[in-house]
């Protein structure tokens, strides 16, 4: 067997391993996600640097929170841990207000830059992994490994880690391979939610660029002026609640027939499908009846499930879990930065025709890249919220990140594994 960690690590980790597990129940944790949320509000009316930045509300108050806990942990050895069944609800009806909000002329639009985009984060996924590779391999870490500071970790998230870390520690003998990838996903969230805003404040003010249409229904969320003035009552607000309810009952049918015949993805990319044609359809043959695209309502929904799901997965980060990271590894997770942050910019600016909609999809690129599609989304919310709005960019990096990227990712993520046989 391999060590993936040193001794004096292993030996530090055996230290401060609680004593005792503290359970939050999910109607709880659902409450404080809120409670969280607000935090984050008057911590970044409180801090410029935040407000330029374009950092998340929910990604401010979820650190703080995550640390508090982390706190906890440290003083009274007590580890607490969440149940989040309801913050996997909000991530799904968010994406399900995505496909509702979307238009057929949006989507006929976004063909060729979602091509693009695909592509490039095919190409992109290959580096990240490299990069990996030649880390672990310069600090004598078993090679195989690499896919758990690459894509695995980053793009792949919390889930692909775990899902590939055991077969990893089991076909090529490596201890701490599951420590590591949750470690690494860990940190790859908290940067993903770092660096979107800055990616996209830098090339907005050095190319001096404004949305093509700032009068535009925004797809998802409503502008800071939309704020003060929005009007929804009960009726609007159910009826758009209903929309997502539909959308959501019909993407659970379609992904048990998908699962059926073995291709298994994220239930919220069937919701966002569906929602998509279930709006069009009902504009198409049920014209007289009301619909819910770019409505108050629904912008309130998608904001409310963003930020809530945002707030309660920062939250519930066990960060004591990154003290499994030796120096080497946190070394490897910087050159992973470097690299999206220099590929948002070089390559997937430019190749997105350098526009204002190039700078937002490179703060979701930001995102994603080291986080999460969600993480990616409050980024572009973020900056849309300041700037202006920017509907085709959330149709199009969902597509990318959520279905087709899963896909993609086994078959790298394998063929860098088979670097350590």
């Amino acid at each position: 067997m391999r060590p993936l960690l040193s001794a004096q690590v292993a030996a530090s980790l055996a230290c401060v391993r609680p004593m005792e597990q503290v359970v939050v129940p999910d109607f709880i944790s659902f409450t404080l996600g809120m409670i969280v949320y607000f935090i984050g509000v008057r911590v970044t009316k409180k801090v410029p640097f935040l407000r330029e930045y374009n950092i998340p509300e929910p990604v401010s108050g979820g650190i703080i929170a995550a640390l508090v806990v982390w706190l906890i942990f440290i003083v009274s050895r007590r580890e607490i841990s969440f149940e989040l069944e309801t913050r996997d609800v909000l991530l799904v009806m968010f994406f399900s207000t995505i496909g509702l909000n979307a238009r057929i002329s949006d989507l006929v639009r976004g063909g060729r830059p979602l091509f693009i985009l695909l592509i490039l984060t095919l190409i992109f996924m290959i580096l990240q992994n490299v990069v990996g590779l030649v880390g672990v391999s310069l600090f004598g870490l078993p090679s195989a490994t690499s896919v758990l500071v690459g894509s695995a970790s980053l793009i792949g998230g919390h889930g692909t880690a775990i899902a590939w870390a055991p077969e990893i520690a089991e076909r090529y003998g490596v201890e701490g391979a599951l420590e590591m990838g949750v470690a690494a996903a860990t940190c790859g969230l908290v940067l993903a939610a770092l660096v979107g805003g800055p990616i996209a404040r830098f090339l907005i003010n050095r190319h001096k660029l404004e949305p093509r249409d700032p009068s535009s229904d925004p797809i998802v969320g409503v502008t800071a002026e939309e704020e003060k003035t929005i009007g929804v009552d009960y009726v609007t607000f159910m009826r758009a609640l209903v929309y997502v309810h539909l959308a959501i009952i019909s993407g659970y049918i379609v992904n048990g027939i998908v699962g059926a015949y073995g291709l298994k993805l994220p239930l919220f990319v069937p919701c966002l499908i569906c929602g998509i044609i279930i709006a069009n359809g009902r504009a198409i043959l049920l014209p007289k009846v009301p619909g819910v695209t770019g409505s108050p309502a629904l912008a309130l929904i998608s904001d409310f499930s963003l930020s809530v799901f945002l707030a309660m997965s920062l939250m519930s980060m066990q960060l004591w879990t990154l003290a499994g990271l030796a120096g080497p590894l946190f070394f490897i997770l910087a050159a992973q930065v470097l690299l999206t942050l220099s590929y948002s910019i070089f390559v997937v600016f430019p190749a997105m025709g350098s526009t204002y909609r190039a700078a937002v999809l490179g703060a979701g690129f930001g995102g994603f890249a080291l986080g999460a599609t969600p993480t990616a989304i409050a980024n572009m919310t973020a900056v849309t919220k300041r700037y202006g709005p920017s509907p085709l960019a959330f149709i199009i990096l969902p597509l990318v990140s959520a279905f087709f990227v899963d896909l993609a990712n086994s078959l790298i993520i394998q063929f860098f594994v088979s670097f350590g046989s």
